[in-house]
């Protein structure tokens, strides 16, 4: 923030700001370009993941989760089925006898 207030009130250009807080001249302007177009908010850090997520990823996630369970529901489906045969053939042979 000092380094904007040298820059606005006072007129010092990015390389005499840098000397001054000990910082390199092209991290000043990257700081006063940020300010220009975003304003203060420009300024707070941005490392590290963002707070939202990519939109794409989440709907690839779900789909793939939709899928993973479809493929689940088909496969108990399939073995309920089959126990269900296999209970229906273990009744009928007991009937016979």
């Amino acid at each position: 923030m000092k380094a904007i207030e040298m820059y606005l009130h006072r007129g010092m250009g990015s390389k005499l700001i840098g000397r001054e807080l000990g910082v390199t001249y092209s991290v000043i302007d990257r700081w006063i370009k940020n300010y220009n177009s975003e304003g203060i908010l420009g300024l707070q850090e941005k490392r590290g993941r963002s707070g939202q997520t990519n939109q794409n990823s989440i709907k690839t996630s779900q789909d793939d989760r939709i899928e993973q369970l479809e493929a689940e529901n088909a496969y108990l489906k399939k073995l309920l089925a089959a126990k269900k045969e296999m209970g229906y053939y273990n009744n009928k042979r007991f009937q016979k006898n």
